[in-house]
């Protein structure tokens, strides 16, 4: 099954995360087929805290892709 998670980024304390489309059976950091966002939740100043690419995300939804529950709440905040 694909399905849409997050992928922990960044050093300790300071985390970002890439959000991706991957297999269910590829290990949480390991091999994707493609990243459709970033989320950053420490981010301060003209830094973006959630960047989607909403087209491609619907687009892999519409296939078939289970998004996480939290990449559904980010889903939801980045539509509002």
């Amino acid at each position: 099954m694909v399905v849409i998670r997050l992928s922990r980024q960044g050093s300790t304390h300071h985390p970002k995360y890439r959000v991706m489309v991957a297999d269910s059976r590829r290990p949480r950091d390991g091999k994707f087929i493609e990243i459709v966002g970033l989320y950053n939740p420490l981010a301060s100043g003209n830094d973006k805290k959630i960047d989607l690419k909403l087209d491609r995300i619907n687009e892999w939804i519409s296939k078939g892709a289970q998004p996480s529950d939290t990449v559904k709440g980010l889903i939801k905040k980045a539509q509002a």
